[in-house]
């Protein structure tokens, strides 16, 4: 009896028919991955506001080779005892000016130091765009694969739904058990589950993208058939050690570590020339207080080198620049070690989605109509349809996830190696 009352409801479902994929875009624009890179590097603040630290050490260079403002001094008689007379400016005043000279390289190592500052603003801000850029790509691709997932979903769920309304109105007429609706409903609510979670996915993913392109609609990624086929065969050019060469060579983060020890070093010069006293040179005009009535006289003052007025400073910069230098070794190791985990973590994605054979991931769906079409036709039972759904879902989501993450690991290799290694 339980098995005519089955095929009777396959029948029912006959009228219930699949729909094609269908994804809201009100209030989103389409962009390419491109359309996205043009708006990050044109929109994005944090961006926008980092290139500030490179003219701001544009200007410490600046302020570096300007040199102290000389003096002037400057005096005319008060009181005049002899004559009994106030501010007798006519016979007695007197001016002089001094110029502060630098000596012991001062200008030339605080110069330096300087534009070592700059470059290593250059740096930072390389990184910065870098780290940035992998954002954006990153979120990209995980909103285009979350977004396929809700299709799929959404479309899974559409059918089940319909479904699950025909058996509703079956059991409500006695002709088939409240255990089969409930099977039917099992499924739709774990479809539902996975619909909320996707769609909060979806909407962390947009906030992100409109941040980082300084965009205030949501984007509707656009990835082309073949452009995801090429995303996704593409291999990097060499093996682990070359790829750890290529990141020492390139990489920012770790270019900024190296020059820091210059950097460090001309600190240390600049801080070890300080101790040079330096010399104030000027020359002195007096009209009837000197030896001479309107002399003119040359003035010289240095301090006297007791001590190393700058040794403190010194001792500093010498230990700094020892800490950069092991700093450096860890920077290095550190370096080697992501590129190898980064690596291998593409590899281990890669490897996994490509044994699934893509042209067998592709006939899935082509299974998945076909087990539509002889459910309808009663040709599978009930139990064996709803399992089957249920590896279909997971399935599908599982594919749309391994995609996603061979990309986001090749981006994670990109971020570290920074130079084009994927071909």
């Amino acid at each position: 009896m339980h098995h005519q009352n089955e095929i009777r409801m396959n029948k029912i479902t006959t009228l219930v028919l699949s729909v094609s994929a269908f994804v809201c875009l009100s209030g989103q624009q389409q962009m390419s991955l491109q359309d996205c890179e043009l708006a990050f590097q044109k929109n994005n603040l944090q961006l926008l506001a980092a290139q500030y630290n490179i003219n701001m050490a544009d200007a410490d260079i600046i302020q570096a080779k300007i040199w102290e403002l000389p003096q002037i001094e400057g005096y005319v008689n008060a009181v005049n005892p002899q004559d009994k007379r106030v501010f007798d400016v006519g016979r007695a005043k007197g001016v002089e000016i001094t110029q502060l000279i630098y000596l012991g390289g001062k200008k030339k190592n605080e110069i330096q130091f300087a534009k070592s500052n700059k470059e290593l603003s250059q740096l930072q801000f390389s990184q910065l765009l870098v780290d940035l850029k992998t954002e954006l790509r990153q979120t990209y691709y995980n909103l285009i694969y979350e977004q396929k997932k809700r299709t799929s979903i959404e479309n899974q769920l559409k059918y089940m739904n319909d479904l699950l309304s025909a058996y509703k109105t079956q059991v409500d007429k006695g002709n088939i058990s409240l255990k089969d609706y409930v099977r039917l409903q099992s499924i739709v609510i774990q479809l539902n589950n996975d619909k909320i979670e996707i769609n909060n996915n979806i909407l962390a993913f947009q906030q992100k993208m409109k941040v980082l392109t300084g965009t205030s609609e949501s984007i509707s990624p656009e990835l082309s058939k073949a452009e995801e086929n090429e995303l996704l065969v593409a291999q990097p050019f060499g093996d682990q050690e070359i790829l750890k060469e290529k990141a020492l060579a390139n990489n920012a983060d770790y270019l900024y570590n190296l020059k820091l020890i210059d950097n460090s070093k001309l600190y240390a010069q600049w801080q070890k020339s300080l101790n040079t006293p330096d010399l104030n040179l000027g020359a002195e005009y007096d009209q009837a207080s000197g030896t001479f009535n309107n002399e003119i006289n040359l003035k010289i003052g240095i301090p006297i080198p007791l001590w190393k007025v700058n040794k403190g400073n010194v001792e500093r910069a010498k230990y700094a620049i020892q800490q950069n230098e092991k700093n450096l070794e860890y920077q290095k190791l550190n370096l080697e070690t992501q590129v190898e985990s980064a690596y291998q973590t593409w590899k281990n994605q890669y490897d996994q989605y490509f044994e699934l054979k893509p042209v067998d991931s592709e006939n899935l769906n082509t299974v998945y109509n076909g087990i539509l079409k002889n459910f309808r036709s009663g040709n599978i039972s009930l139990m064996d349809f709803t399992d089957f759904l249920e590896s279909y879902r997971q399935t599908v989501l599982q594919i749309y996830e391994m995609k996603k993450q061979i990309m986001i690991s090749a981006e994670e290799i990109n971020q570290l190696v920074q130079t084009k290694i994927f071909y």
